[in-house]
């Protein structure tokens, strides 16, 4: 291939990856211009394309409407302990997996592969009836507590362990190490992307979540960002001005989250396709 047509191959790759990259985009920013313009405004023609003076305003009255601060902290406080939580069961769980023998492991682990394919609707009728027997219903722990053993962080985790070396764990027991000291002093530092892209996804699905927070909670001091932007949809009337703020202002965590977290994020991913 001569240069001219290595020069045209890159002039065509890097224009598609140009047009891919607007069409990517271009959702976020009409929702950050759309929050910054009257709800009657947004879908008018010609569109609107430039930010509007409108942004305060649209902030006074979601923070009106729904109370904003409270609703932020508590999607932000239920996300962070779930995560934090989540994380250390599912790596306990997959080093568990990964480097102990005990019976009955590999069928264990099967099962927690079928449980993947359950669909999460099939199971909301059955913690209902738990969160009400346990009088749970409308609290945090209700929302954080069913979920903290995910079986794909487990499987994860687990196939980012297996490929720590035997011969660490066991130099480290006779250095007269504990099984917990070497758990979290061995084995989590070096599994570090694994747990970043476990975190991610973990944070991300909780922040997320709609359909068991709607159902869970009753009172609107304790509802999570999604469950308070669904209530902006009426029958007769949606304020799309309030409703792209919030939308813009709950996906600014997941932004930061993602952003501290990344260089760890695709070594991580990639650290679960090895095999045994």
């Amino acid at each position: 291939m001569n240069t001219s047509n290595k020069i045209s191959s890159k002039i065509g790759i890097y224009g598609l990856l140009f047009i891919g990259v607007i069409f990517s985009i271009a959702p976020f920013y009409w929702m950050l211009v759309g929050a910054t313009h009257p709800s009657g405004e947004i879908f008018s023609l010609p569109p609107k394309i430039l930010p509007g003076d409108y942004l305060a305003k649209n902030f006074h009255s979601l923070g009106e409407s729904l109370g904003i601060a409270k609703i932020f902290w508590n999607s932000l406080f239920i996300a962070l302990v779930y995560t934090f939580f989540s994380t250390l069961i599912s790596a306990m769980a997959g080093y568990a997996f990964a480097k102990y023998r005990f019976k009955g492991k590999k069928l264990f682990f099967f099962m927690i592969l079928c449980s993947l394919m359950i669909p999460s609707q099939v199971t909301l009728i059955p913690l209902f009836e738990m969160m009400v027997s346990f009088n749970w219903l409308n609290t945090y722990q209700a929302i954080i507590l069913p979920g903290l053993a995910s079986p794909f962080a487990i499987y994860l985790m687990r196939q980012n362990m297996q490929a720590v070396p035997d011969s660490i764990i066991e130099a480290s027991r006779v250095d007269g190490a504990g099984e917990m000291k070497i758990f979290f002093s061995v084995i989590l530092p070096v599994v570090r992307p694994a747990l970043a892209a476990v975190a991610i996804f973990l944070f991300m699905s909780q922040w997320n979540s709609l359909i068991w927070p709607l159902i869970t909670l009753n009172s609107k001091e304790m509802f999570t960002l999604p469950v308070a932007l669904s209530s902006l949809i009426g029958m007769a009337r949606i304020d799309y001005g309030q409703l792209m703020l919030g939308t813009t202002l709950s996906t600014i965590p997941i932004m930061i989250f993602f952003l501290l977290l990344q260089k760890h994020f695709i070594s991580g991913i990639l650290g679960g396709s090895v095999k045994e």
